[in-house]
């Protein structure tokens, strides 16, 4: 390798992996089994592992359609449409809690008819965290299944075309094959975006435990009288995350970005 380009990856390395190495250096080892042993930990665990996945599964069912409608149809605006669908990439993640509040809650635009008519309250719910996962995560699964979509050879779904099957039948027996790895590289980062998910959720579903309160908001609550905590906390987010990318990305990172 060339020595101009060594010399910035290692910076790059080094950038990167130090803060997760401090985290394991000042771990207080001593004490991590009694702090995993609070109810809090588990619950906060649990409540993150569940709103994840089913974050996670809201954006394959919207996220694989929309990514189609991007990569493959010829509607006017799919430029503009693909910004608005990006727009939550950038946008800090406390400012889209607010819009969503303004949207779902009891005075919002669909929450007041929501709460009025049918007496259904979303904000500071386990929905609310569900809704807030999805709405930062999703992109990262339409970014990912749009590319694969757009990688895709063309010519199979022709081919199946012309042998008389339909667009739903070509889309569900040749397309969804073709991009799987796409999608599962997609959902893969959907989840892993989901679980670390801190700014909307607290600023739509609050920080309540048992109900709302994910991992992050338990370390961001621990940090404030328990640091300790705080680092053994985020230790298992960090090892719950690692761990899911490592398993899953030559199965699945590897392909969609081969595909």
């Amino acid at each position: 390798m060339p020595l101009p380009l060594l010399v910035p990856a290692l910076l790059a390395v080094a950038f990167l992996v130090l803060p997760l190495l401090g985290l394991v250096v000042r771990a207080p080892w001593s004490s991590i089994g009694p702090q995993l042993a609070q109810p809090e930990v588990g619950q906060a665990l649990r409540l993150s592992l569940l709103s994840a996945t089913l974050a996670t599964l809201v954006s394959l069912v919207l996220g694989v359609p929309l990514a189609w409608v991007l990569a493959r149809s010829r509607i006017r605006g799919r430029a503009v449409l693909r910004a608005l669908v990006t727009v939550p990439l950038v946008l800090p993640p406390v400012v889209g809690g607010v819009a969503l509040f303004l949207v779902l809650g009891r005075t919002g635009i669909l929450g007041r008819p929501l709460y009025e008519h049918l007496g259904v309250t979303i904000p500071f719910t386990t929905a609310a965290v569900v809704i807030a996962e999805t709405f930062v995560a999703m992109p990262f699964l339409v970014i990912s299944v749009e590319g694969a979509l757009r990688a895709a050879d063309a010519r199979f779904e022709d081919a199946a075309a012309t042998l008389g099957a339909d667009r739903w039948t070509a889309f569900r027996r040749v397309t969804l094959p073709l991009v799987a790895p796409g999608i599962g590289a997609g959902a893969v980062l959907c989840w892993a975006r989901a679980l670390g998910e801190f700014g909307a959720t607290i600023t739509f579903a609050g920080n309540f435990p048992g109900t709302t309160q994910t991992m992050p908001l338990a370390v961001y609550l621990a940090l404030q009288r328990d640091p300790e905590a705080a680092i053994v906390l985020s230790l298992v987010l960090l090892a719950v995350s690692l761990g899911t990318l490592l398993l899953l990305r030559d199965r699945w990172l590897g392909r969609g970005a081969a595909a």
